[in-house]
């Protein structure tokens, strides 16, 4: 309950969420069949970047605001749909970037447990028929919420990893996904501070015996300072056809505009396969 996003929106692992997941939305609109969402820490769904909040870390200002001159490239989908919401004067949050690709037919749900960005979640999406927003633990929504009665859509499990055994937490969140909505693409975020965590979720995942995962993953820096968010990653399961490339395309024009450092890099790879 102590995570507050607005401290950190915009920061360069919400731009590598962010553009992956807007290359997730993408498969799924190529059928014309509906498909839903649930956004399990859906936080605020709007940030002011000029704000207190972000002022204070400078994060968006070594993040997203690095991206606001382009205007071509593999990043383009990404900045164009962070400029419909009104960047770089604000950040759209992953709520609203679901959002701004559903068509008529397509649904979004969204969980935040934290009172105030609960509030403040509704009020952006009042009168909205095509969302619905919950005040209720992201754990219990996965039991709750799923699956989906369109039987298409997308997973996302986005936690603050500020409580201890978050990686436990996750690991039977992405299983209990895959238990009862087969064919639903899972993508959820995970912190890189250091190799050894990482190492072991992809490890205790493959243990479930969750199939097709892969995870898309960049750092700024060599991994190996446990203190810092050195990078971060977004594993998925079920990625659609052409995911693995497209994300390779955007992690390469990414980097580079995030001010890496020696040891900084990305990587796509298999965990499972199909």
């Amino acid at each position: 309950m102590n995570y507050r996003h607005a401290f950190h929106a915009g920061n360069h692992a919400d731009c590598l969420k962010h553009a992956l997941l807007l290359l997730l939305l993408d498969a799924l609109r190529r059928k014309a069949t509906p498909f839903a969402v649930l956004d399990t820490h859906a936080g605020r769904g709007v940030y002011d970047l000029s704000a207190e909040e972000a002022a204070r870390t400078g994060e968006a200002a070594r993040g997203a605001l690095r991206l606001a001159d382009v205007r071509d490239g593999p990043l383009l989908p990404f900045v164009d749909a962070l400029r419909a919401q009104g960047f770089p004067a604000r950040y759209p949050g992953s709520p609203a970037l679901v959002r701004g690709a559903l068509r008529p037919g397509d649904r979004l749900a969204c969980c935040e447990l934290h009172p105030e960005d609960h509030a403040a979640l509704r009020a952006h999406f009042a009168r909205d028929r095509q969302v619905a927003v919950h005040r209720r633990d992201a754990w219990e929504a996965i039991r709750a919420l799923t699956p989906f009665p369109e039987k298409r859509g997308l997973v996302l499990i986005d936690p603050p990893f500020e409580q201890d055994e978050e990686f436990t937490r996750l690991v039977a969140g992405i299983a209990e996904v895959n238990r009862r909505f087969r064919a639903g693409i899972v993508a959820a975020w995970y912190p890189v501070k250091h190799r050894a965590p990482v190492r072991d979720f992809h490890d205790a995942l493959r243990a479930t015996g969750v199939r097709d995962m892969v995870a898309a993953e960049m750092w700024l820096r060599e991994p190996t300072d446990p203190r810092r968010l050195n990078g971060s990653g977004l594993l998925v399961v079920n990625p659609p056809f052409g995911f693995e490339a497209a994300a390779q395309m955007v992690l390469g024009a990414l980097l580079p505009r995030l001010g890496a450092e020696p040891g900084a890099g990305f990587a796509v790879s298999r965990v499972a396969p199909e």
